[in-house]
């Protein structure tokens, strides 16, 4: 009996970071930080922190299921666990496809904004050359593919820390202009600090997407648990200097007309044309894209192989060893969604869908750990943690929903 083609476990502690670190750094603060400081004004690092402990609690409930649950498809199977109904799964595993597409999308549309520092080429063309190049790119195969995101990412950090020395004189100012950064008790100053956090949490998705690739991760109950609290940890360090940079450096409106905030930043630091910092960004949301693709990639594969999906995307590539059907199905919709929706529509639309999923996963390991609250070799993590992130999650939804029929 010939058995079907696995994919192929070679991914490290270290590359499955640089993996997570990638899409979280890419996506967001390289493109979103200054629509960030249009909402929240100088309160944006508060917007930062508030997403960032909302990604925290159920990026530590992720870190259980994906001990517990070490597959691809990683969200559709935890609902699948914990709720047991097969018609929500599927849609949780859609969902969890759709927020990756929407993201490269998002993504390829912040990567238009730093290309035009060095060329001018119709936006079109240019997500067009992009997505099918990182479509190719995510086709070739895991290890190649893993080996040029977490090149990239060791760029992007190095890109952020670049940002934060050169503006380190807004730093020095920060003891005494903390007082303004602090934000008083007052409703409209927190609703547009809860406006600002709801699109600075987009600047942290990508966490979930480490737990899609289980299935070609090396001792995967270990590493993965491992790998996504390190890398959520590290992205909050990371955004909150860069926050406190841009509003120290320059008036929150400001940053909030430029498409490419960080070269800007970096200009008026140095007074320098801002070719490096450009470039970096480039690679950045590149990065960001190729990751969310190959996720939605796998999700598509896992759905397939749980019998959800047609099992021709559950097919892989003999030489390969990657879903080559479910990958080209992810590109063409990223395509698609990129030539048609603006940054700002995809990056919300992008939140409120991961947070509809985040309450669900977060529910489904409230039941998980009423029927198995003790499995062996596996960290657990005290039963508030997942339903405050479903409390949390579910209030941030309620929120945005209120301000849409409030507008």
């Amino acid at each position: 009996m010939t058995h079907p083609t696995e994919l192929k476990r070679t991914l490290s502690l270290a590359q499955l970071v640089l993996y997570g670190l990638g899409t979280i750094l890419g996506a967001g603060i390289y493109v979103l930080v200054g629509k960030v400081a249009g909402l929240a004004g100088l309160y944006a690092p508060v917007a930062f922190v508030v997403a960032a402990v909302l990604a925290g609690l159920t990026g530590l409930s992720y870190a259980e299921l994906s001990a517990r649950y070490p597959r691809s498809a990683g969200e559709a199977v935890y609902v699948q666990e914990g709720l047991q109904r097969r018609a929500l799964s599927v849609l949780v595993g859609s969902l969890i496809i759709l927020t990756g597409v929407v993201s490269a999308a998002t993504i390829a549309n912040g990567f238009v904004g730093y290309l035009h520092v060095f060329v001018t080429v119709p936006d079109w063309l240019a997500v067009t050359l992009l997505v099918l190049l990182l479509g190719a790119l995510a086709a070739w195969g895991i290890s190649e593919s893993v080996m040029a995101a977490s090149l990239i990412t060791l760029v992007e950090v190095g890109g952020l820390i670049l940002v934060i020395l050169v503006a380190g004189d807004s730093l020095g100012t920060l003891p005494a202009r903390l007082p303004e950064l602090i934000p008083p008790p007052d409703t409209g100053v927190w609703l547009g600090i809860m406006l600002g956090a709801f699109l600075a949490f987009y600047a942290f998705i990508g966490f979930e997407d480490m737990v899609n690739v289980a299935e070609e991760v090396k001792d995967p109950g270990r590493i993965l648990p491992l790998a996504i609290v390190i890398t959520i940890v590290v992205s909050t360090v990371l955004y909150l200097l860069v926050a406190l940079v841009a509003v120290l450096a320059l008036p929150p409106a400001e940053l909030a007309q430029s498409r490419a905030p960080l070269a800007l930043i970096y200009e008026r630091a140095t007074g320098s044309a801002p070719t490096l910092i450009s470039l970096i960004s480039i690679f950045a949301v590149v990065n960001g894209a190729l990751i969310q693709i190959i996720m939605a990639a796998r999700v598509l594969y896992g759905m397939s192989r749980e019998g959800w999906l047609h099992r021709a995307l559950g097919k892989v590539h003999a030489r390969t060893r990657t879903p080559l059907l479910a990958t080209a199905v992810a590109t063409a919709i990223v395509l698609t969604l990129a030539l048609w929706l603006p940054l700002v529509t995809l990056a919300k639309a992008t939140s409120f869908i991961i947070l509809m999923v985040f309450a669900l996963v977060n529910l489904s390991l409230v039941r998980i750990k009423r029927k198995h609250p003790r499995p062996e070799g596996i960290r657990i993590y005290p039963a508030w943690i997942p339903l405050a992130g479903f409390l949390s999650a579910t209030g941030f939804v309620l929120f945005q929903l209120y301000q849409l029929i409030g507008n």
